[in-house]
């Protein structure tokens, strides 16, 4: 038998499973999931409630605490091999792991977990063979891709992006899909678009120019997922504006990645991107290219008041005395800071 050497690439064996977020907020977050988005929930216990999507057990883990925020995020890995090699790059970089309890595993649905430490705080958490749910999907929505391409997305804002994207290249092989040059109330952005599969991106890179700033106050900026049909997109917006919660840009189609898609603000804070039909990379002919602009139509702010933004630039000031939290052994070397 032939074994694959200890620097063979995992790209392609690696997908956003779930991500695991910490809140007080149960009951909003409860009609916001099921209500207004139209995931299927389950309640595990006072504290411990989750979301699904397709046949896989969990694909949100709401755990109770005062965070309000994304606090871990899980990715499915192929087979043990991959994990393996993986786990194998963290350690020789002198970065601790941790293996998840039997029960830990069970309230996300996985097998063989892993856990270690992640950019911006986010615990990173990698696992094998995903089990599937004994009951029948009951939501709203008629559907949601998740397969190979992952379950969709994570958006950071930062302010030391090229370690971020060194982090993903050294532990999951990420590849640069592109970058959006964009000017928000003036202020000058630069995101870059990672992805570890054929996703167009898993994981987003915000940061501003020329200045050391954060405007955001979570460790998120948005959550993606992926809806089967545009009239599932179109009936969750709706439903999102009649349960009362805010909308934080209508709908809209974005320059790179083509996908139709709106944000709302989820109970603790964060964006909530529903979206559709993005396209599918093909490796054999894909280039790294510069879009200018987020969208080419649509995702106009709904409802921001100059309160609002008084508030993100306070948040800004605010992160100028808070040191942005790295694992610099796993950031790499070799990524310009473009």
């Amino acid at each position: 038998m032939t074994t694959q050497p200890a620097n063979a690439t995992v790209f392609g064996a690696v997908h956003l499973g779930y991500v695991v977020i910490e809140t007080d907020r149960f009951a909003d977050w409860r009609r916001f999931g099921t209500d207004a988005i139209g995931m299927h929930h389950d309640s595990l216990s006072p504290d411990l409630m989750r979301f699904r999507l397709d046949d896989q057990e969990c694909r949100f883990l709401l755990t109770r605490g005062p965070a309000e925020d994304v606090v871990a995020t899980g990715w499915h890995v192929d087979d043990h091999a991959a994990f393996e090699r993986i786990e194998a790059r963290i350690r020789a970089h002198g970065v601790p792991c941790t293996r998840g309890s039997d029960e830990e595993a069970a309230l996300r649905g996985v097998e063989r977990l892993l856990r270690f430490p992640g950019p911006k705080g986010i615990t990173q958490e990698i696992y094998t063979n995903p089990k599937r749910a004994a009951e029948p999907l009951r939501m709203l929505a008629s559907g949601f891709v998740t397969g190979d391409s992952g379950m969709g997305h994570v958006a950071l804002t930062s302010t030391k992006p090229a370690q971020i994207r060194g982090y993903f290249d050294t532990v999951f092989d990420a590849r640069l899909t592109d970058y959006i040059d964009e000017t928000i109330s003036g202020v000058k952005l630069k995101i870059r678009f990672l992805r570890v599969n054929e996703r167009h991106h898993s994981i987003a890179v915000a940061a501003v120019r020329g200045l050391p700033l954060d405007p955001i106050r979570t460790r998120v900026q948005h959550l993606n997922i992926q809806a089967a049909t545009l009239d599932d997109v179109a009936r969750s917006y709706q439903r999102v504006h009649e349960l009362g919660f805010d909308m934080a840009l209508s709908v809209g189609q974005h320059t790179n990645d083509r996908e139709l898609s709106y944000y709302a603000r989820t109970p603790s804070g964060f964006e909530w991107e529903v979206g559709w039909n993005p396209i599918v990379i093909d490796e054999s002919t894909w280039e790294p290219t510069t879009h200018q602009g987020i969208s080419t139509w649509g995702h106009l702010p709904v409802g921001q008041t100059v309160v609002d933004k008084l508030a993100q630039f306070r948040a800004g000031a605010r992160s100028l005395a808070r040191p942005e939290l790295t694992v610099p052994a796993l950031s790499g070397t070799g990524i310009p800071d473009d």
